[in-house]
């Protein structure tokens, strides 16, 4: 009798371990899978952000100075730069493999500053004559 339970044992002993090499490395690529998922939605959230600001901004150019507009936008995390100088919206963000840069040209000047914060932000989007002021 001993011996049929001592079977027993080494028996589930075999099926957790058998288990748990595939379970192990299934879990390790779900998690790199999802990491790396998380990194293009955050560059295509950027990249849609700085398309709508540049749109914006030309439409608000051309309507003349006293023109102004505002949108909503969600900031997400993993933003750690914003740069608007001369005709370019430029977005520093962090993912697994650097930093990386999401650029759009306007064929207007912009300047101005947006909070990177996570989160929903109001972009305020001001013509000033020659040039389109940015402002959260």
């Amino acid at each position: 009798m001993k011996e049929k339970n001592a079977q027993v044992s080494v028996e589930y002993v075999i099926i957790i371990g058998f288990s748990l090499l595939i379970t192990i490395p299934l879990i390790l690529i779900f998690y790199e899978h999802t990491r790396t998922t998380s990194d293009q939605v955050i560059s295509s959230q950027v990249d849609q952000i700085a398309r709508k600001i540049v749109d914006n901004s030309e439409s608000v150019y051309y309507l003349g100075e006293p023109s102004k507009t505002r949108i909503k936008v969600y900031m997400p995390e993993n933003i750690e730069e914003a740069i608007i100088s001369n005709k370019e919206v430029t977005f520093r963000v962090k993912t697994k493999s650097g930093v990386t840069d999401i650029s759009h040209i306007s064929s207007v000047n912009v300047s101005g500053y947006i909070a990177i914060t996570p989160g929903i932000h109001y972009i305020s989007i001001e013509s000033k004559g020659d040039y389109v002021w940015l402002s959260t």
